[in-house]
């Protein structure tokens, strides 16, 4: 009673397939997948990522540096 037999699963996914139908659940599977190669393509990037953040501040420091003599000014607006 513990655990499911081969023939509870099967019929878990006959259900599952008539609800949702077989195009759904392939569009379900390929975003999936699709999620899942972007976060491991996300984490092999994290780690390269603090070297490339500790020099970008400096450019950006040196670029706001040299633009201090021009302001812009902006105003917001709320959306009604």
């Amino acid at each position: 009673m513990g655990s499911f037999s081969i023939w509870h699963w099967l019929v878990v996914l006959l259900i599952v397939v008539i609800v949702f139908g077989t195009k759904k659940l392939k569009n379900i599977g390929s975003d999936l997948g699709g999620a899942v190669k972007g976060f491991k393509d996300g984490m092999k990037d994290g780690g390269t990522a603090p070297q490339d953040q500790a020099a970008a501040p400096a450019q950006v420091a040196s670029s706001a540096a040299a633009s201090d003599k021009t302001t812009i000014d902006v105003e917001v607006r709320q959306k009604s």
